[in-house]
């Protein structure tokens, strides 16, 4: 993978369901917050850089956690979404802080995907400049029992051919169901689902643009998603070149981790504490 190789942090959401900076929960051993443990991991997937993505509200918050808390050699920078326009128009917002010739990974800062998943995005790149998006288990992406939404995947010879958003997605009496009154409601806990952990081709830059072009009624209540873009894009429904319109699903073993409910803290604190007593996570949250 190309030492420029950039993770794009997506940082800029509001948090209305946790009443925080979900980037920063401390959830590691000693503390350490998402953002930490998720830099951490994408360093030592061979990532290079890590840009985070942070609204005005917040972002000075995230800026001073970083400058005291991750080590002076990561390669941080900054990019701020002006406006809560959805994740295509906070990807777009990182434009400026990529390198342009090369493909980069996309990923929330509330989520922790876990060891093998960036090795695996990471691994992708190594061979391929081409879309792809990192697929995990459903039994592999809840925690506790609050519902969440959850893009279910359709996979056809390893490509994704679309994403369901299943809202109301929870454990109930053994089962994972999503009680959003759509067919099927008893899902498969082997079933693939998205949990916006993307690589992306460096044409790609033009597609995002275009994108919010023409999304001329964009706005807070009416977003423009990442997910609903590509699965325009392997559907046939955004025009782009043949490359483009093809997105290879990477499945993981990876538990993915998110801070979606305050609720969730004390849950995934054990979870991370079990990982690191395992040896599955080091105890140190950034490479030495």
């Amino acid at each position: 993978m190309a030492e420029l190789t950039a993770l794009v942090v997506l940082a800029a959401g509001r948090a209305r369901r946790y009443g925080g900076v979900k980037p920063l929960a401390p959830i590691g051993p000693a503390g350490e917050a998402v953002i930490d443990l998720l830099a951490g991991d994408a360093l030592r997937a061979g990532f290079g850089e890590i840009v985070l993505v942070v609204n005005p509200d917040t972002g000075s918050l995230i800026r001073e956690h970083v400058a005291s808390a991750w080590p002076g050699s990561v390669d941080v920078q900054f990019a701020v979404q002006e406006r809560p326009l959805g994740t295509v128009h906070a990807v777009l917002a990182a434009h400026d802080a990529v390198e342009r010739s090369a493909p980069f990974g996309v990923a929330n800062a509330d989520d922790l995907y876990g060891g093998d998943a960036l090795r695996v995005l990471g691994q992708h790149f190594e061979e391929h400049a081409t879309n792809c998006l990192v697929g995990f288990r459903l039994d592999n992406a809840l925690v506790g029992d609050l519902p969440v939404t959850r893009g279910v995947c359709t996979v056809a010879d390893g490509n994704l051919v679309s994403i369901a958003e299943r809202r109301h997605v929870r454990l109930v009496d053994g089962t994972f169901r999503s009680l959003d009154g759509r067919d099927p409601e008893v899902l498969d806990p082997s079933a693939l689902v998205s949990m916006n952990l993307w690589g992306f081709a460096p044409q790609m830059w033009e597609v995002l643009a275009r994108a919010m072009a023409d999304a001329t009624e964009a706005s807070e209540d009416n977003e423009v998603l990442l997910p609903e873009l590509v699965s325009n894009l392997v559907g046939g429904i955004f025009p782009a070149d043949e490359g483009l319109r093809r997105c290879r699903v990477l499945a993981t073993q990876s538990r993915c981790i998110g801070v979606t409910h305050a609720d969730d803290l004390a849950l995934v604190r054990s979870d991370i504490a079990e990982q690191v007593a395992r040896g599955e996570r080091p105890l140190e949250a950034f490479p030495a």
